[in-house]
């Protein structure tokens, strides 16, 4: 009798459960269950650092990434949401970095401070939610430094009607008002319970870590020491609230005016009068790897193509480099653009340039060095060309370009797989 007891209120617990998180998603006409139960999420480890290396916490594997980013995700369709994991599943593909905000207006995600879109952040939650599923994990970024999607000017608005006396952007860097609009931000996404899993957002490995900023800059090279205290104030401030993730800045890598003996590594003159250090701004104690951005086609756009390889061949070496000899932390390049358009002896130039990277870092990686891997920028699906820029890739339409990256993942698994780890369900790769 007790045992039927238990059966009917487990089968009454289960139908509670459905009734209440049955939902359709509106735009596909299909319907979809939620079931936010934490332990009934599919498996996934957290991914730490050890040195220059990525590991997986639980056993020390060492972990090197192929990735890409796609930023428009929150703001997408479910379905194309879903889309796009299989396929950078089907590529092999591990990490995807987004964006985890929208800031200002009622369509945002943080309508104004304090305030949110319970629609927009269950969109949030979806993406991680669906990640996991796919087994990709994914690089949170918490603010732009551009206006797009509010930014941090969007900040400096919230603080100015809010009688703060500031005007500078670079306030965004030091002001109390605004620094604590940001901490209090943090704190709503970390502490966030995701709607479909039932995990907290602190709590959740198929975030792979936190992105401070998307390219942080000044308005003023004089503001650098401000954007440095940032730094070190809101890594320190994350990591008292999450010991499970790691936390990354976000930068583009350009090296500031005190380094001259790497200025020649800068893509112009301009580029070490930004505020930003890539050497001291990653070398915080709360940062656990260092990250840099690559756009030869927009930073030296006169150069020829030729000139272009040999620029990007150059920054490579010297953030590989200096992540193993000096942060002596892994660096991730996280964002890898190319335009996708000329030809050169009969090879796109996207592949020449992509295939560079990928190549300088598989070397790395065979010699255990720092060079942790690259996020292609950005990749699409056909439904999601509102979002496309000059440097947007659907990769199923360039069989080249996908036959690389495919390539990429499998050599980088294969490196560094174990003997007798079962092979996994999501794995494209024939002979991994």
């Amino acid at each position: 009798m007790e045992r039927k007891t238990y059966t009917a209120l487990g089968f009454l617990l289960l139908a509670t459960v459905l009734y209440f998180n049955w939902i359709s998603s509106g735009s596909d006409g299909r319907f979809r269950i939620r079931i936010p139960i934490p332990w009934l999420q599919p498996k996934m480890g957290f991914v730490g650092r050890n040195g220059t290396h990525f590991v997986e916490v639980e056993d020390g594997t060492p972990v090197y990434v192929n990735g890409w980013n796609s930023y428009w995700l929150i703001s997408s369709k479910l379905e194309e949401v879903s889309e796009m994991f299989r396929r950078g599943r089907a590529m092999g593909m591990t990490v995807c970095r987004t964006w985890a905000f929208s800031d200002g207006g009622a369509n945002g995600l943080q309508i104004s401070p304090g305030r949110f879109n319970e629609r927009l952040f269950q969109a949030l939650d979806f993406v991680i939610y669906d990640a996991r599923r796919n087994n990709i994990r994914l690089i949170l970024c918490l603010v732009n430094n551009l206006n797009a999607f509010g930014g941090k000017a969007q900040y400096v608005r919230w603080a100015q009607a809010a009688g703060a006396n500031v005007t500078s952007t670079d306030s965004f860097f030091s002001h109390s008002t605004i620094k604590q609009y940001y901490k209090d931000y943090v704190e709503k996404i970390l502490s966030r319970k995701n709607s479909y899993s039932g995990v907290r957002y602190k709590d959740e490995p198929a975030i792979f870590a936190w992105e401070l900023m998307n390219e942080p800059r000044c308005a003023l090279n004089s503001s650098a020491p401000l954007l440095q205290a940032w730094i070190a104030e809101m890594a320190s401030h994350i990591k008292s609230l999450d010991k499970k993730h790691m936390v990354t800045v976000g930068l583009e890598g350009f090296y500031g005016h005190g380094r001259t003996e790497r200025l020649g590594a800068n893509p112009g003159e301009w580029a070490s009068s930004l505020g930003s250090d890539f050497i001291q701004n990653s070398a915080d104690e709360n940062i656990d790897f260092a990250s840099v951005h690559a756009y030869p086609d927009s930073w030296i756009p006169r150069a020829s193509f030729e000139e272009k390889v040999k620029y990007l061949s150059n920054w490579v070496d010297y953030h590989v480099n200096d992540s193993e000899h000096v942060l002596k932390k892994p660096v991730l390049f996280a964002e890898v653009g190319f335009h996708s358009e000329g030809k050169k002896n009969g090879s796109y130039d996207r592949d020449i340039i992509l295939k560079l990277v990928y190549d300088k870092l598989y070397e790395s990686a065979k010699k255990g060095e720092a060079g942790a891997g690259a996020l292609i920028w950005q990749l699409m699906i056909e439904k999601t060309q509102a979002y496309k820029d000059e440097f947007s890739l659907v990769a199923s339409q360039h069989p080249s370009t996908y036959k690389l990256i495919l390539q990429q993942s499998c050599r980088l698994r294969k490196l560094f797989r174990r003997k007798g780890k079962t092979k996994s369900n999501f794995w494209p790769c024939t002979d991994a």
